[in-house]
């Protein structure tokens, strides 16, 4: 929408999902008022019935509104505004349960390859939609599926509901009592930058997009099916993870998944044509699903105790702020050189990722020397 119907530049593009992503960069400040808030009596269900309305009228805005850079700007800047209070509360509810539970890895495999589905239906039809459907029928469809999201507000399933929130995991202190045992966790700070180092990837979005279709001269819907059949991918690897996790150490998982996945990216650097590019998507997606399903069971591990959803959140918004900064690097690395601009983007990427391998060396080890469903004192305690 933003390259063909406003004809933005690649520059336009990097700073839209910039500037679009604020609200998300301050995740964890929603985070925080998920875990001290408990809105209509309701904890996480409320979210869902107030919010989720909420979003769905920012996009009905959109609908009705005449297509421009700005307006689709202020548009976006509101729906993330308002579905971040929703994302906190599921987020933190997944980390509430995959603590109390000790199931972390699996919830870490069920949500990735659950959340992959909206991605990969998205990326697929993103590519006819971009070319056959209007924006205002797009804007109107988005708002009826969010409106979806209120009616999990009206369930309550005994399984993942009963006594929750009443477990020491969920039990926080008042504002400040939170924040210092949120800066005194030491678990926190390896997994955040982990997750940062994880997304900053400078080749992956933008310029890849720009890659594909002004040098390669492929049309507009191959990057979106390149990012659908990316998306499929990690799913086999997810759910190998979810067998794993339960039989090795989350440790050696981390360490495992991190070598696999550095050199990702480093087949794109081989493609001639848009088709080849819709093949590698396939192995490049495969290498990435057990680090990414590592590194959330490790944040869920972080989580301080009644803090599930400033921290979860705090990684999301270091995943989206790290996504926007690499891709704002990768269109200034892309534009600086016309023949090997895209090849030092991937090379650029393979860096980031090797930064992971020493952090880990700083994650607490009694925090990961478990497997699923072994019993760990250092998940959800304080220190």
């Amino acid at each position: 929408m933003l390259k063909n119907q406003l004809h933005a530049t690649a520059t336009q593009v990097s700073v839209f999902r910039l500037v679009t992503g604020i609200p998300v960069y301050f995740a964890f400040v929603f985070g925080l008022m998920r875990d001290m808030w408990n809105p209509l009596g309701l904890r996480d269900r409320g979210f869902f019935l107030i919010f989720a309305p909420i979003t769905a009228v920012a996009f009905v805005g959109m609908a009705l509104s005449r297509l421009s850079y700005q307006g689709l700007l202020i548009g976006m800047l509101l729906v993330m505004l308002a579905s971040r209070f929703t994302s906190a509360a599921y987020q933190g509810l997944i980390a509430l349960i995959g603590q109390e539970k000790l199931m972390s890895g699996r919830l870490s495999t069920l949500w990735n390859v659950v959340s992959s589905v909206p991605v990969i239906m998205g990326a697929f039809a993103s590519g006819y939609i971009s070319e056959h459907v209007p924006p205002k029928a797009t804007f109107s469809l988005v708002a009826v599926l969010t409106l979806a999201i209120a009616l999990l507000g009206l369930w309550k399933p005994y399984s993942v509901f009963r006594n929750t929130y009443d477990k020491p995991q969920a039990r926080g202190l008042d504002f400040l009592g939170d924040v210092k045992r949120l800066l005194k966790h030491r678990a926190i700070y390896p997994a955040v930058l982990i997750c940062f180092l994880w997304n900053f990837a400078p080749g992956a979005a933008t310029p890849l997009q720009f890659y594909l279709t002004n040098k390669l001269h492929a049309s507009d819907a191959v990057y979106s099916y390149y990012n659908g059949i990316f998306a499929v991918s990690f799913i086999p690897t997810f759910m190998l993870y979810g067998i794993l996790c339960k039989k090795v150490p989350l440790n050696k998982l981390l360490w495992w998944g991190t070598i696999i996945a550095v050199p990702q990216m480093i087949p794109l650097a081989f493609i001639h044509s848009g088709n080849l590019a819709l093949l590698l998507a396939v192995p490049i997606g495969l290498m990435g699903g057990i680090a990414t399903a590592a590194y959330f069971d490790l944040a869920i591990r972080s989580c301080p105790p009644g803090l599930q959803g400033t921290l979860m959140m705090l990684v999301e918004g270091v995943f989206a702020l790290s996504a926007r900064g690499g891709d704002l690097l990768g269109s200034s690395i892309y534009n600086s050189s016309p023949s090997n601009g895209f090849l030092y983007c991937v090379i650029a990427t393979t860096v980031v990722y090797a930064l992971i391998l020493p952090l880990i060396l700083l994650v607490p080890k009694d925090l990961i020397a478990t497997a699923d469903g072994e019993s760990n004192r250092a998940i959800g305690t304080v220190g």
